[in-house]
């Protein structure tokens, strides 16, 4: 039953930037504000220091407690006017560990640090270009091409502004992005908003994260929601910005709201916790069911499970304890470890399920394992009927923006009926809340939304050529 697909779809990245006016320990600081910003990828870290205009850096493959410890951090220096820290999570099958991010560039204006999340839809062309042009590139970073992207318009521009300004009209896809020259931060997202960024001040300091309960844990106050086709600029002379030419079809990635985002996070005017409470509403009045208790897979099924509850007057219960010491299963564990990783990682509480009928809520479902797996040790726990909801509609096409979904042959929605669907992972009942629902979660949201994943319909330019190097020298995961 258990194969190596992903089991969650993954968000492949989270970006930091802070413009240091009070003599903050900068590296110690964007350490913090990293922790914020784990759970939007745990397989490489880094953070960049600018000081009297030269970059110093640490960063590996790793989360944030073993790559940014103290003894990695002495050696830094003290001070420094400009940070820039990642996160990282890669769509591949593979780890490159030269393309670790922030990356570092050198040309003939000087350097700059790049922090990047998304996907470029034209990488392929955008690479080859510069291949042809004598370029080498480092690794298969998408984070690289901009970077190169932006040096090489800034040879035949005025500023460095205007290089950017540049680089966003050649760019397609999906890019929030924080990026340091030796004197200024910017922070830029792309013109169909795809992943959130927004800006910050903490005293006389100023932040730019892809969410802002890094702002909140820094103890700092949200400014706004940096916009579609905007590039914020932060210097000596304080913050300005200009926008790019903006689509007129906004698509902020829905998902963020059911799952990529932390809870504690505003994005784009619409708190996440309380867009997951309505999406668990939302399900109880689209499918409603009989049960005594109702209750969430930990933890993104558990704000929404609170809402269905609400909903339904059905009596909310803490059902599993989740191992937090164990990480998620990934892409390249075999069968048999995997099903250990989950019974390691999940545990029923018994008393509570036993003779009970139960509604148990989670996110999503990409393949079915982990949905076959839980309904599998609830029956085992005693409950006398299992009703499976899934909060956001069933995924029946890829992503190209990056998130990490699978292509339609491998969604198993895309391949089984909702009943047939139900009667493979062995519950009484499953449904999805449609993708109308969906976007009533995200109500007051100021930029409009993407569904291409549950609907096929995008409105962006996708792929045209899928770029592979044959050349990688490939981390296995």
């Amino acid at each position: 039953m258990y194969n190596n697909l992903p089991d969650k779809p993954h968000d492949e990245c989270g970006v930091f930037g802070f413009y240091n006016n009070d003599n903050f320990d900068l590296a110690a600081l964007t350490r913090d504000a990293l922790y914020g910003l784990q759970h939007r990828g745990q397989e490489s870290v880094g953070l960049t220091i600018i000081k009297d205009g030269e970059p110093y850096s640490v960063k590996d493959l790793g989360i944030v407690s073993n790559v940014l410890t103290d003894a990695a951090l002495s050696k830094l220096p003290e001070g420094g006017k400009i940070s820039v820290g990642h996160v990282r999570y890669t769509t591949l099958d593979y780890l490159e560990r030269a393309a670790t991010q922030p990356l570092v560039m050198r040309y003939i204006e000087g350097s700059l640090a790049i922090a990047h999340n998304g996907s470029l839809t034209n990488f392929a062309e955008i690479r080859t270009g510069l291949e042809k042009g004598g370029a080498i590139f480092q690794s298969n970073s998408h984070a690289e091409v901009i970077g190169y992207t932006i040096a090489t318009n800034r040879v035949g521009k005025e500023n460095f502004e205007q290089a950017v300004q540049k680089t966003m009209d050649d760019l397609k896809g999906a890019y929030s992005a924080v990026i340091s020259s030796p004197e200024k931060l910017y922070g830029v997202r792309d013109p169909h908003g795809f992943k959130p960024l927004c800006l910050g001040k903490l005293k006389n300091s100023y932040i730019i994260a892809s969410e802002s309960c890094v702002i909140d844990t820094l103890g700092g106050e949200f400014i706004r929601d940096i916009d579609p086709g905007e590039v914020v600029m932060i210097g000596e002379d304080g913050i300005s910005s200009f926008h790019c030419a903006t689509d007129k079809f906004t698509s902020l990635c829905l998902f963020e709201y059911v799952y990529l985002a932390r809870p504690d996070s505003v994005i784009d005017g619409v708190n996440v916790n309380e867009a997951r409470h309505r999406a668990g509403r939302l399900l109880f009045e689209e499918n409603p069911v009989d049960a005594d208790i109702v209750c969430g897979v930990p933890d993104s099924g558990l704000d929404a499970a609170q809402g269905f509850a609400e909903a339904s007057g059905i009596t909310y219960a803490t059902t599993f304890i989740k191992n937090k010491y164990i990480g998620r299963t990934s892409k390249g564990v075999g069968n048999e470890k995997k099903e250990k990783l989950l019974r390691m990682r999940l545990n029923v509480l018994k008393n509570v399920v036993d003779g009970k009928r139960v509604v148990i809520i989670d996110d999503s479902i990409i393949h079915g394992n982990t949905s076959a797996h839980i309904v599998k040790l609830l029956k085992e726990a005693g409950a006398k009927e299992v009703h499976m909801r899934i909060s956001s509609p069933e995924f029946v096409y890829p992503c190209f923006f990056g998130v990490d979904l699978p292509d339609e042959k491998d969604l198993i929605s895309n391949k089984l009926s909702v009943e047939e669907l139900r009667e493979k992972i062995g519950a009484d009942s499953l449904s999805f809340l449609s993708i109308e629902g969906l976007h009533k979660i995200a109500e007051g949201c100021k930029i409009k939304l993407c569904d291409g994943c549950f609907s096929g319909i995008y409105y962006a330019d996708l792929p045209k050529i899928i770029f592979e190097d044959r050349f990688a020298n490939k981390i296995k995961k």
